[in-house]
């Protein structure tokens, strides 16, 4: 590996074989840019992750572009209905407002990621598994990376570009914002007596919010709790613990099991910037947002597909630019594409300010507004639920900003 690693310099090193470092190779499979993926984990640790993810339409229309959608088994959310607990007002989101098949889809990550390496690898896009990039260290030309495996020598890999889409921020890394919600997620699988109907509920209680959506024949549970009432939660036996849930969520679904169950600390971290010096933080890399919305892969998703649209675009003006000079002068020396140019990476963080910033403040908003029990915030909560029910433009801009992003894009 030593060797091969050093003989020359890459395009584009993508640390991180999950679905995010995984669509950025495939979206760049036609380019014809020399490409090359590590990841500390092994090949079955990435495709066997347990948790769901909710798919916005923007990301299956990308993820249709890439090829792997007909691949992914993926449950369709038809309708979205949202409410808080004590509280009047409700509202309900309906696909057929918006002509479409469905707001959004829940899917395996694992299955996901599964789906995404198939077509890596078909595309001849080679990926270093059990890999781990121990340090990068940027340069005016390039990128160096440290590399470590398992019965190897380290080895050292040389690109134009390192997009970092491995890993969660750490608690002290530079230029990063954090904030400890105080809450944790309990996630599971639940089964539903008579079918969910391709309806998915949002119930903020006092706590924190409870997402039950559809995946297959039941539901994928989010449940936001204090620590301390995770920490009771998990004590409870399954029929204790369906007791609990089936009294915050009313009568509106029957619940009728639940499947083994995990924990996870909610913190919002992101990096005030996600681009460096030859470097590009994507996915959770970049930014860790809470679950409310479901919004944390769609908004890598859009980076992703943004950073792919920018490179792309670089390396067309670039080939232009060298036919040019080659015509006008056979001699000229031309340059190859520079991915980690600082203009390319101004370019690519410019067309993600909006979009990124906006989706972070929105989610933690949601948080910080629905997760109390401050009384005049649970009527005026009530009364915004009941004008997304009453005017449905306002319905459809909250709608198409889920579905699209702060730009509704595409």
């Amino acid at each position: 590996m030593a060797d091969v690693a050093a003989q020359h310099t890459h395009d584009l090193l993508i640390v991180g074989a999950g679905p995010v470092g995984l669509a950025l190779a495939l979206a760049l499979k036609d380019a014809g840019l020399d490409i090359v993926l590590a990841d500390a984990r092994p090949r079955a640790a990435v495709c066997d992750d347990p948790r769901d993810l909710a798919l916005a339409h923007g990301s299956r229309l990308t993820l249709q572009t890439l090829g792997v959608w007909d691949a992914l088994s993926a449950t369709p959310i038809e309708h979205i209905h949202i409410s808080q607990q004590g509280g009047l007002g409700r509202t309900l989101i309906d696909a057929a407002e918006h002509d479409l098949p469905a707001l959004g889809y829940v899917a395996s990550a694992g299955a996901l990621a599964a789906a995404l390496r198939a077509a890596v690898d078909a595309a001849g896009i080679p990926v270093l598994d059990e890999t781990e990039v121990a340090n990068l260290a940027p340069g005016s030309d390039d990128v160096i990376a440290s590399l470590a495996a398992p019965g190897r020598p380290p080895a050292t890999l040389r690109a134009r570009l390192a997009a970092c889409a491995e890993g969660g921020l750490r608690a002290g890394d530079p230029n990063v914002v954090e904030h400890d919600y105080r809450q944790h997620a309990l996630i599971a699988q639940v089964a539903v007596a008579g079918g969910h109907r391709g309806t998915a509920f949002e119930r903020f209680t006092r706590e924190g919010p409870l997402a039950l959506l559809p995946k297959g024949e039941g539901y994928a549970l989010v449940h936001v709790v204090r620590p301390d009432s995770a920490d009771a939660l998990l004590a409870l036996d399954d029929e204790a613990y369906l007791a609990h849930l089936q009294a915050h969520v009313g009568s509106r679904v029957q619940l009728s099991g639940v499947g083994r169950r995990l924990r996870y600390p909610l913190l919002l971290r992101y990096r005030e910037s996600a681009v460096g010096t030859r470097t590009v933080w994507l996915g959770n890399a970049a930014q860790t947002l809470h679950p409310v919305a479901g919004q944390g892969f769609n908004l890598a998703l859009r980076d992703v597909w943004a950073l792919a649209d920018t490179l792309l675009r670089h390396c067309d003006e670039s080939a232009r630019a060298a036919s040019t000079a080659s015509s006008t002068s056979p001699s000229a020396s031309t340059s190859p594409c520079d991915l980690g140019a600082p203009a390319v990476l101004a370019a690519y963080a410019r067309s993600r300010g909006l979009d990124r910033l906006g989706t972070i403040r929105f989610t933690d908003t949601l948080v910080r507004v629905f997760s109390n029990d401050f009384a005049p915030l649970r009527h005026a909560r009530g009364a915004a639920l009941l004008a997304l029910d009453v005017f449905p433009p306002l319905r459809n801009f909250v709608a198409r900003r889920m579905m699209f992003g702060a730009r509704a894009w595409p």
